[in-house]
């Protein structure tokens, strides 16, 4: 996990919320951090809303917002 933090804040434009944001949605699965690790290391030159889209474009990324709707309403 330390060295996705370390790589997601060296992407230059990145910002606290979107660190966490990677970070929280790669908690809820682990295999979601091999994905994630493993598209980070694709380019050196990747920005916070090329990284956003691949996220979103998980198959599991729905799965992500309704556990984090369900913990909410609770």
């Amino acid at each position: 996990m330390e060295e996705l933090y370390n790589r997601l804040n060296a992407v230059p434009d990145a910002y606290s919320s979107f660190v966490l944001g990677v970070i929280i949605y790669v908690k809820q699965k682990p295999e979601r951090l091999k994905k994630v690790m493993d598209f980070l290391k694709t380019s050196d030159s990747l920005t916070s809303s090329e990284i956003g889209e691949f996220i979103v474009s998980q198959p599991d990324f729905h799965e992500f917002g309704a556990s984090r709707q369900q913990e909410e309403a609770s």
